[in-house]
């Protein structure tokens, strides 16, 4: 090579260099970014307050995408301070922050706002204050997975309107503490609308009054603690149905929002809604918000499991939009969206992540109900088959737990692979009363409680009586799957272990001999001898269909 070629060679390497660096700088940028941080974790500035209610007041301009109002916060100080942060995104305005009737100085960082006091907040004391806003919020293009406001308008042209901010944040439209480590106890939703319309908000209308510039405002109070991203507004002509359920915390009321040319189709939704709740508090315990109700309304967007009135799009058809992901039949015998959002009144709502690193925790859970669902009307097997057929949906790219304090998620794999996690628990576990009661028991110990990663592997270790520490560790915070590896020396002698990330890894499997027989292994990361007379590798099944890991018999 020439010394010319050899310096075009090496000034070619040099930028591909260069730009692989740039692109890894951005990404970290991406990933870690000051916005990100300001959202995700929890400083002196958040930590010194405790959020104990809420009264958002605001009215929605439907024809200029414009919305305005306040939100009032009433807080108990943790610590002695002076400064505290609130967010709300930068693209609305902070018109003031009132505070004894006065206003307070402010500033703004990203998508947070500081608030200076004339004075130091004691320890323990009760205060508020309240924040004025406006602006044209972010338009959602592909809710509920983007978020924001999502400006649709029904067949008859009325307008159609609703909230879905999970993962980007509920201060995409309304200023609040937004981390899902502080819920607020209890709050007041006041919404006003175009006169003509409805609208539907969490907990309980307590009072509509008719404004005199042609609006209506409808008052929701919301009785139980309940998470930023879950607070929802949904407007339209809607018809309305209620009706009572005889559950296990007593007279449940359900109330069905659907758009009027839909009321013939509420059979369908009371169909599900009522064996959801049955199917669900026979595994999980009782709905956790009776005080507030449990609403279905009809959205132009999939859904959204937003407490107590669920966001509801499936087209009242059973499956996923008429679909079953699992290709076995069982997800075409209930409406997916119904039952899975249903799912999450116990687990994301009841039982929340303190931060959205672990939504693993909302998801996993709730990919089993549906499994439990299943269960319950069709049988285990069934149930076993729904889960194993769920597993062409993972892609192991990544771990199900996400960096925390960025606000950023784990991999999408905290549906499918988490809901394969927990039927191998169960499976491990061997006593299906003994499961029940652990996921029942689950819901009472954190009930309207948030969590993490080690509240639930601390219980999950207790409750079940079995060491699960490196089960979750490899299923959570790894993206690969062990694999079982047996040895033939000779006949009928055999040697096993684990291949695994996490050192030490050891997780019980079952496994069939030529008789059918099961045989309970106790793998580790180090070999075992295993002695079965009168049987050759070939004689050997591993029970690969309930745990989800690689086999190499040899």
């Amino acid at each position: 090579m020439s010394n010319k070629a050899f310096r075009l060679c090496w000034a070619a390497l040099l930028c591909l260099l260069i730009n692989s660096a740039h692109g890894q700088l951005m990404k970290a940028k991406e990933i870690y970014s000051k916005a990100d941080s300001l959202r995700g974790k929890l400083t002196p500035l958040r930590t010194c307050y405790d959020i104990q209610y809420y009264h958002l007041d605001v009215k929605v301009d439907i024809d200029q995408k414009f919305i305005s109002g306040s939100n009032l916060f009433k807080f108990k100080a943790v610590d002695r301070f002076q400064k505290l942060q609130f967010d709300l995104f930068d693209n609305l305005s902070v018109d003031q922050v009132l505070y004894q009737g006065k206003p307070l100085p402010f500033s703004r960082e990203y998508n947070a706002v500081f608030v200076e006091f004339p004075g130091f907040i004691e320890k323990g004391k009760v205060d508020s204050f309240t924040v004025h806003y406006s602006g044209h919020p972010i338009q959602a293009t592909r809710a509920p997975w983007d978020g924001g406001f999502d400006w649709k308008k029904d067949s008859k042209g009325k307008p159609w309107v609703a909230t879905a901010c999970q993962g980007l944040g509920a201060s995409v439209w309304w200023p609040n503490k937004d981390h899902q480590s502080d819920e607020v106890d209890s709050m007041l939703i006041s919404v006003a609308v175009p006169k003509g319309l409805m609208n539907v908000s969490n907990g309980r209308l307590v009072k509509t009054e008719d404004l005199k510039d042609g609006y209506r405002k409808f008052h929701w109070k919301v009785a139980n603690p309940i998470n930023n991203y879950n607070v929802a507004l949904n407007i339209a002509d809607y018809a309305h149905l209620r009706e009572t359920y005889n559950g296990e915390g007593g007279k449940l009321t359900l109330d069905y929002y659907v758009l009027k040319e839909n009321k013939a189709k509420l059979p369908h939704l009371q169909k599900n809604a009522k064996e959801t709740l049955m199917a669900f508090e026979h595994w999980f315990g009782p709905y956790p918000f009776y005080e507030d109700g449990y609403k279905l309304v009809e959205t132009a967007h999939l859904g959204m499991e937003h407490q107590s009135v669920i966001a509801y799009g499936n087209g009242y058809k059973n499956g996923y939009l008429g679909n079953d992901g699992s290709r076995t039949g069982w997800g075409l015998k209930w409406d997916f969206i119904v039952v899975h959002e249903s799912g999450h009144e116990w687990f994301g709502n009841n039982i929340t992540a303190k931060d959205l690193g672990d939504m693993w925790i909302h998801e996993s859970f709730t990919n089993y109900s549906e499994a439990l669902f299943i269960d319950y009307f069709y049988g285990k097997e069934a149930s076993q088959a729904y889960v194993n057929g769920n597993r062409r949906g993972i892609l192991n790219d990544r771990p199900l737990q996400g960096p925390l304090n960025v606000n950023k998620e784990g991999s999408g794999d905290m549906y499918n692979k988490g809901g394969v996690l927990h039927n191998m628990i169960r499976t491990i576990l061997d006593d299906d009363e003994k499961w029940r009661q652990v996921l029942r028991g689950m819901n009472k110990k954190f009930y309207h409680q948030t969590v993490d990663y080690n509240d639930i592997l601390s219980y999950m270790n207790s409750s079940t009586g079995l060491d699960l520490t490196r089960v979750f560790e490899q299923y959570v915070r790894r993206k690969s799957i062990p694999t079982l590896e047996i040895i033939q020396n000779k006949e009928g002698q055999f040697i096993y272990r684990w291949i695994a990330e996490v050192s030490g890894f050891d997780m019980p499997v079952d496994l069939y001999g030529k008789s059918g027989e099961k045989i309970r292994l106790q793998p580790t990361t180090s070999f075992k001898p295993l002695r079965l007379e009168g049987h050759n590798k070939e004689d050997l099944q591993v029970d690969s269909f309930n745990y989800y890991i690689g086999v190499s018999i040899q």
